[in-house]
């Protein structure tokens, strides 16, 4: 029985074939359990031939089915799901890659829950971190979780779902053709599960700039697409406050970018204009006034800016939000149980340091007058719901192997009084952090991980650093952690002084280990260690090297 067939579309992939095929042919959910489907989409460059020559290694494992040029992926990928033998299909694109357990991974959890699509982590140089992939999810809904925060088709389908309610790709060249996919498939999926854990599909950046997302096009022709997504969306809910909320993802991300910062800052003159009366006419025909209604503060002032007309007003909005910050404040740093606790407390500034605030006049909240002062339509704008969307939480970024990791916790978003009528909204709270899990279920591996703060207030998203505190507490010394057992030491990077976990390499934790830590990632102890190494004869130099060596990784 195969269970899984890999549908790839090819349009002249060259080379990256080569570079994707084995992570597809090494899979450890079993040979006979999937086969892989290419589709050629009529290629002029000598990939039909190269997979072929593929199909001919690897005969009933490889199938390639080979088509007249049809433009765009959506067509490959239609006649692929037909032509596939397995019970789910897994979509990747020519120039990806699969981790070698991913199909199993994402088989094992599908087949335990029949779910009609299993969404597994994406990291890669084209995917950034997605707090979606948080948490494993074994059965959810659109109502439910946040999906449509992932809209790339790179996730496993079951077969009969996408036949039985004739959910396809829209052929031919069709900007959005993946968030028209998903969100055919979303509104009618009865179970969605979310994988998290090691990544399942790595979404790779071509050195050519040959990925098709990449292509431009006109105002007209792509947000005319972005409609068929949001009639899709309505086709398949009624309408009410959960269609409001399914569709608040396109109007907020993709309707409201030409008109928010940088974009709005970018363009000038009858450009500038010509995507403010596309955006615009489309936010007045398209989507109901729940979707707009449902927005955080700042968030809701953009969208009724734009369904008035205010461009003057959208630019000088986007230029004062431009320089909100985000401010983190370190509260307190401890060790519990071998798991460093960290409290944090985050919040805007505006952009002359003063905290972004809403005023209270006769039980209503308006947001900060500094902020808005002299934007027409923007006077008075009250803040009903100050605590609507908002969020926050603590990441930690490997930046030498580009990967992010989820501590399992959430602040608290609160109101905070700072007299005279007026408040602040802050996330708060204590994360967690355990080394010895943190990395997708194991220990952090060794090097400099940095400690990040993201949080969504009133509609503005930031991630910052978390620095040192300006009282410069006494920080904590490393302590072993983890099996094997290893050094973690928590310190501050230079020049930003940004928080971050260093860990040693395994089973290195005598006095000469700490010491060598300690040395790598201080910049002022390391010139010190630099100078005095120097200084000694040329012997001792070349058998504290092998030392020196062992934590230059960790140190940087």
């Amino acid at each position: 029985m195969i269970k899984v067939s890999i549908v790839v579309p090819v349009y002249n992939a060259g080379p990256y074939l080569e570079r994707s095929a084995p992570s597809l042919l090494h899979q450890t959910i079993g040979q006979d359990a999937y086969e892989i489907v290419y589709v050629d989409d009529g290629s002029t460059d000598g990939s039909g031939a190269r997979l072929d020559a593929l199909a001919a290694r690897h005969p009933g494992r490889v199938r390639v089915l080979h088509q007249e040029n049809s433009g765009w992926p959506g067509r490959p990928r239609n006649v692929g799901v037909r032509e596939a033998r397995g019970e789910y299909v897994q979509f990747v694109d020519q120039d990806d890659e699969l981790a070698p357990d991913a199909l199993e991974r994402l088989h094992r959890i599908a087949a335990r829950n029949r779910s009609d699509i299993v969404l597994g982590r994406v990291a890669g140089t084209m995917a950034g971190p997605s707090n979606v992939f948080k948490r494993t999810v074994e059965r959810c809904t659109a109502a439910d979780a946040p999906l449509f925060e992932s809209l790339t088709p790179h996730k496993m389908f079951r077969r009969d779902f996408l036949l039985s309610h004739g959910i396809a790709f829209p052929e031919g060249r069709v900007r959005l053709e993946d968030q028209v996919f998903m969100a055919r498939a979303y509104v009618r999926a009865e179970t969605v599960s979310i994988l998290a854990g090691p990544p399942c599909y790595l979404w790779n950046r071509r050195e050519d700039g040959g990925n098709t997302s990449s292509r431009a096009t006109s105002p007209e022709t792509y947000y005319g697409h972005l409609r068929t997504v949001v009639e899709e969306i309505k086709a398949g809910t009624d309408p009410g406050p959960l269609q409001d909320h399914l569709l608040r993802r396109s109007y907020r991300v993709e309707l409201l970018r030409p008109v928010t910062e940088p974009r709005v800052l970018q363009r000038t003159g009858s450009t500038l204009e010509h995507y403010f009366t596309t955006v615009r006419d489309l936010a007045l025909t398209a989507f109901p006034p729940g979707v707009r209604d449902g927005f955080p503060a700042i968030t809701r002032l953009r969208a009724t800016l734009l369904e008035e007309g205010r461009l003057d007003s959208l630019v000088e909005l986007a230029r004062r939000t431009r320089g909100i910050t985000t401010h983190v404040t370190l509260d307190d740093l401890r060790r519990h149980d071998g798991r460093l606790l960290v409290s944090t407390t985050t919040s805007l500034l505006r952009p002359d340091g003063e905290p972004l605030t809403l005023h209270e006049r006769y039980g209503r909240l308006l947001l900060d007058p500094d902020l808005l002062d002299g934007i027409k339509g923007a006077e008075n704008w009250e803040v009903p719901h100050p605590l609507a969307y908002a969020y926050g939480e603590l990441l930690v970024q490997d930046p030498d192997r580009d990967q992010w990791w989820f501590p399992d916790a959430d602040l608290t978003p609160r109101t905070r009084p700072l007299g005279a009528g007026r408040h602040q909204v802050v996330v708060s709270g204590t994360t967690v952090i355990d080394p010895a899990t943190l990395a997708d279920g194991t220990e952090l591996p060794p090097g400099a991980h940095l400690v990040w703060a993201s949080a969504q207030l009133l509609g503005i998203g930031r991630r910052a650093r978390i620095t040192r505190p300006a009282t410069d507490r006494p920080f904590l010394p490393a302590t072993r952690v983890a099996t094997p057992p290893r050094l973690l030491l928590p310190t501050w990077t230079a020049p930003h002084g940004h928080l971050t976990l260093t860990v040693g390499p395994p089973d290195h934790t005598s006095p000469l280990d700490h010491v060598l830590l300690h040395t790598a990632t201080s910049p002022r102890l390391r010139r010190r260690a630099r100078t005095f190494v120097k200084r000694l004869p040329s012997p001792v130099r070349s058998r504290l090297a092998p030392f020196a060596r062992r934590f230059t990784r960790s140190g940087n």
